[in-house]
């Protein structure tokens, strides 16, 4: 048991905040902004806000539709889009800056591949996230979403392609997968699993686990509209108080009572300068 006068300890996770890919998506389309080009992205090219503000301080505008375009350029956002957009942007004659995260980009080549054998096509994730909303569209019309073991017709299927959302947890979808076998492995023929999960995103998993079973509270910092985010608090709710915040003026002083070890992650498009907040924010309450 620890003692009342032990000084309050703040850990960061050994991995935390921004990943490669949405480093190199910023980058591209800041590089662009900076060229003088009107630069109009198709949704958040991210899911954070502070990002995604700091875009349109550099000019860059959020569109829904692409009618809504002024300029000529039209930046595809990190987690990508179906052909059928694609095609559309085409059609109305925009130059497209992709910044498709490179993880992403592997699981829509897997879901065409599936695509072309003829294969039913299970994508094990969220169906409304624009990540999946794109693979759908590369995975054919057979294609569905899911994050439980689903119900198909197997009788004119070729086979099975199951691949997953790049956010998603290694055990639920080891557990996905195994428990897709269970139930069609006597019905289907071909069977073909994918690993499209971001090795990123499993290392900072691993490390706010990690964390999470050592501390008192948990804080994790990012969107509340970022899947990757959510799934960070998700995880270490079980085991330890969690707090999933946006800023550093979201903390209650109330959660920080009796706490000696305060842990602290954030996802992979939280920006460093918003978790140094964090950090300071806590440690001035800590003093107090």
């Amino acid at each position: 048991m620890q003692k009342e006068n032990q000084p309050v300890k703040i850990e960061k996770a050994s991995t935390l905040g921004f990943c490669r890919g949405v480093r190199r998506a910023i980058k591209i389309v800041e590089k662009a902004a900076a060229g003088d080009k009107k630069i109009a992205t198709l949704g958040p090219i991210v899911h954070n806000w502070q990002v995604v503000r700091n875009l349109e301080d550099m000019g860059v505008t959020i569109v829904a539709t692409l009618d809504q375009v002024e300029g000529n350029t039209i930046a595809v956002s990190s987690h990508g889009v179906s052909p059928d957009v694609i095609a559309t942007i085409k059609c109305h004659n925009l130059n497209v800056l992709d910044t498709t995260c490179i993880n992403v980009r592997k699981a829509q080549n897997a879901a065409a591949r599936f695509a072309r054998k003829g294969y039913q096509v299970i994508i094990f994730g969220e169906s409304t996230h624009p990540e999946v909303k794109g693979l759908l569209g590369w995975a054919g019309e057979k294609a569905i979403a899911t994050l439980d073991i689903p119900q198909i017709e197997c009788k004119h299927i070729s086979g099975l392609g199951i691949i997953a959302q790049t956010t998603q947890n290694k055990q639920q979808y080891t557990d996905f997968i195994k428990g897709t076998l269970d139930r069609y492995f006597s019905s289907v023929h071909d069977f073909c699993v994918v690993n499209t999960l971001c090795e990123e995103t499993q290392k900072r998993q691993k490390a706010a686990l990690e964390l999470a079973q050592r501390s008192d509270i948990m804080i994790v910092i990012g969107g509340s509209n970022s899947a990757n985010t959510r799934k960070l608090a998700e995880l270490c709710s079980p085991l330890v108080d969690t707090h999933l915040i946006q800023t550093a003026d979201e903390i209650d002083p109330l959660w920080l009572a009796g706490k000696r070890t305060i842990g602290v992650t954030a996802g992979a498009s939280t920006p460093d300068d918003i978790i140094n907040d964090v950090i300071i924010r806590l440690s001035d309450m800590i003093r107090d």
